[in-house]
């Protein structure tokens, strides 16, 4: 026997699709030169030797491999390919930024790419947004567009010899406690869910348009919209805009932050089966109480730097844009809600734990989770008076499984645990105790804008961060977008045990 063969995983299968992905990863990066030629910004070169560098070395790590997609994908297989392929596609989307010279520091430039694939939307670019060339600012948005439904469920979608393990991969990516399928064939599922973003994508882009916003602009802010991500092409993020823009983003962020499955079948004339499902109308009815919580502070209330021609339509539209942008941790802005005053600011740092719904782009802990958490606590109180009664969660007219709450208390639990533990990181790194705070609540949560220095109304943002504070954020922000579960897993010891 090999020792290959002794290993808890398949090392050539692992190898075979990592190297399909840098060869999507080149490619994607390829989209981004018709931009760069056509602006003649200065970034052409430096784009089409990074995509052609990778796409030529993930060619040549999949035909050293490519007779080991005949093995089976096992569970194990699935952890360490998601996790690596995120890894491996931040490290060269990066590549990009640095060959280019728009950011020197490779540092700044994984930050960035992380930031981008993972939906997170923190940018160290601050007052140089504007300044970074087109083609590099539609890479920025295709990393969140890529990142937003999931490298994996793309390369399910379009790699056949995945359709038979691909569950594992899906699994281990899906956002969610559990996840959802549109058909029992998980290369169908992916093949549809992606023809809904791509679908959801364009019609945003032909929307924007329509109110006079350049197809550049509109393409951009479209995949960062879909996806929740927040990297935009304005240092003023969408207030730079008019308020329809603002008005239509609003509807595609409400969306993109709810379970794209859902979505999918509502479109398939079984609209009603949204409200009949509780979680979208637990989704509904926080975002409506919220808009209106905000609305009544924001217009009725009194605080630092208040317009005194401030009309009531932009006190809603800008509650909308903030709430949207934090549940679904979109991360756009169009006003700083840390100026709203102290009980707003707590109000938006809570919403950072909160997140939008399971099987959406949006990242942070999800509303079912917090759904399911505070039904078992209701029931644990019901059975201090009858503790022989039998009495189960229920959630969406099911019931839901011991085994399932256990790893629900299980995640909460250890997020919990790492947002304080990377708060004291941050704080040994030499932040203040509110930019610590924030600064891990937003790259845990997938978030983008947080409180302190790293706040939306700060210039600088996470460009005045330390090296060291960089790195450990990404690290964070992986964990994040992969709940935890997929990255930490690798680091126990049973991982790694072939039993």
């Amino acid at each position: 026997m090999t020792p290959w063969q002794k290993s808890s995983f398949s090392p050539f299968l692992v190898l075979n699709v990592l190297s399909m992905l840098v060869v999507l990863n080149g490619l994607a990066i390829l989209l981004a030169l018709p931009f760069a030629i056509y602006y003649g910004e200065g970034s052409s070169l430096a784009i089409m030797t990074t995509g052609l560098s990778s796409s030529l070395l993930g060619l040549g790590g999949w035909l050293l491999t490519r007779h080991s997609h005949k093995q089976e994908l096992r569970k194990r297989d699935g952890y360490l390919i998601v996790t690596l392929g995120w890894v491996i596609m931040s490290l060269i989307g990066a590549m990009p930024y640095v060959v280019s010279g728009a950011i020197p520091s490779y540092t700044n430039a994984f930050f960035e790419s992380m930031s981008g694939f993972t939906t997170t939307g923190a940018s160290i670019l601050g007052e140089q947004i504007e300044a970074l060339p087109k083609g590099l600012h539609f890479w920025r948005a295709m990393t969140h567009w890529i990142g937003g439904m999931g490298i994996i469920v793309l390369t399910i979608a379009i790699l056949p010899f995945l359709g038979i393990g691909g569950m594992q991969l899906y699994a281990a990516e899906a956002p969610g406690p559990t996840p959802d399928k549109l058909t029992p064939r998980i290369k169908e599922t992916a093949k549809r869910l992606w023809i809904l973003y791509v679908a959801l994508t364009g019609l945003e882009v032909i929307l924007l348009m329509l109110g006079d916003m350049t197809f550049f602009d509109a393409i951009c802010h479209s995949m960062s919209t879909l996806s929740t991500g927040g990297f935009s092409t304005r240092q003023a993020s969408m207030g730079a805009f008019s308020p329809y823009h603002q008005y239509v983003v609003i509807f595609f962020m409400f969306w993109a932050g709810n379970n794209f499955v859902l979505t999918y079948a509502a479109l398939r004339r079984k609209s009603l089966i949204l409200w009949k499902t509780e979680e979208f109308r637990l989704y509904f009815l926080v975002v409506l109480g919220l808009i209106m919580v905000v609305t009544g502070f924001v217009y009725w209330g009194e605080y630092v730097g208040k317009s005194a021609t401030l009309s009531f339509e932009q006190a809603f539209r800008d509650a909308s844009f903030q709430v949207l942008a934090i549940i679904t941790t979109t991360g756009f802005g169009t006003a700083d809600f840390t100026a709203w005053g102290s009980f707003l600011m707590l109000l938006f740092f809570v919403l950072m734990f909160v997140g939008a719904n399971a099987g959406s782009t949006s990242g942070g802990i999800k509303l079912v989770r917090w759904a399911v958490i505070l039904k078992n606590s209701h029931l644990e109180l019901k059975r201090q008076l009858h503790p022989k009664a039998i009495m189960l969660v229920r959630f969406n007219g099911k019931s839901v499984s011991d085994e399932l709450v256990s790893r629900i208390k299980a995640f909460l639990l250890i997020f919990l645990f790492i947002f304080v533990a990377g708060t004291f990181v941050m704080s040994l790194m030499g932040l203040d105790f509110i930019s610590a705070l924030g600064s891990v609540a937003a790259c845990l949560g997938n978030i983008g804008p947080g409180i302190g220095i790293v706040g939306p109304g700060d210039s600088l943002n996470f460009a005045q961060l330390p090296d060291g504070g960089k790195w450990f954020l990404s690290f964070l922000m992986l964990l994040g977008r992969l709940e935890l579960f997929t990255v930490l897993i690798l680091i126990t010891p049973f991982f790694w045990r072939k039993n």
